[in-house]
């Protein structure tokens, strides 16, 4: 177990990474938009996201990520 900022004993699994990564400032494919959709990686919705993404950009994703 570590402790985290407050002094707290964590088990390793509950430990933050050292990054946090929140929105889309890091490339992304359609297929990430697909899964941050909730649906499943199908042909029809992989093209769905990629059309998504070419009219959209960035804001396709950030619409599902905090």
């Amino acid at each position: 177990m570590k402790q985290d900022n407050t002094g707290e004993q964590q088990p390793e699994s509950r430990q933050r990474p050292v990054q946090l990564f929140t929105g889309s400032e890091r490339p992304f494919d359609p297929e990430d938009l697909v899964m941050a959709s909730g649906r499943e990686c199908t042909p029809e919705n992989v093209a769905r996201a990629r059309k998504e993404i070419a009219e959209k950009g960035a804001a396709a994703l950030e619409r599902y990520l905090p």
